[in-house]
């Protein structure tokens, strides 16, 4: 299967936004984005020029794609469903990502990015109404219950979050740290999604 197996921290600098795809590491100091926030390559640190509208599309489109980790076709695709959903195109198509099991997984904080995330669902780590799901493009829906394989709760990384992530857990998810046992307990909505990206661009590029 296709995937990106280049430097993450190129693609934050590229879409000028932080994507949170290096864990710990994007909320220090020693963040790639904080450093050296221009888009990378030798031209990086010329003067911009203004970019077009179709430019200002692609980019928001490649900004939400590479933050939930998304192929190409894949994201076309989720695009497609949401517009054939009733309610607003953009917002749907957030929810959509958002639902994506390897990104519950980040959000609960047991993963602390979502290319981490992911490793733990193909791995066979995480349970979902008590069955073994590695698929990390699962969508979950409202009353599922999130869980961990008995024996992926003795490792050290998981039984260290029992004390708590430390990650603000969305509105529309609920967690028991002690039990490491998480529920929806509602499809997310476009206040609970905390990304900086403009949906409505991403609708306009579709449109043309």
């Amino acid at each position: 299967m296709a995937r990106y197996t280049g430097s993450v921290c190129r693609q934050c600098r590229r879409e000028g936004a932080k994507l949170f795809l290096k864990g710990d590491k994007c909320y220090s100091q020693k963040c790639t984005f904080t450093v050296r926030p221009t888009p990378p390559g030798q031209h990086g640190q010329a003067r911009q020029r203004k970019m077009s509208e179709y430019g200002l599309q692609l980019r928001e489109k490649q900004k939400c794609r590479r933050a939930y980790g998304v192929l190409e076709g894949q994201f076309q695709r989720y695009y497609e469903k949401a517009a054939n959903m009733r309610g607003v195109t953009g917002e749907n198509l957030l929810s959509l990502l958002e639902r994506r099991l390897d990104n519950v997984v980040y959000r609960l904080g047991l993963g602390a990015s979502r290319p981490q995330a992911r490793q733990f669902v193909l791995h066979g780590h995480i349970r979902v109404n008590g069955k073994k799901v590695n698929i990390p493009s699962y969508l979950v829906k409202e009353g599922d219950v999130i869980t961990l394989r008995d024996r992926s709760k003795e490792l050290e990384h998981f039984k260290a979050l029992r004390e708590g992530t430390g990650r603000i857990i969305p509105k529309w998810l609920t967690f028991d740290a002690e039990n490491l046992t998480a529920n929806v307990a509602a499809n997310p909505r476009r206040e609970d999604i905390d990304l900086t990206i403009n949906e409505q661009l991403i609708v306009e590029y579709y449109s043309r």
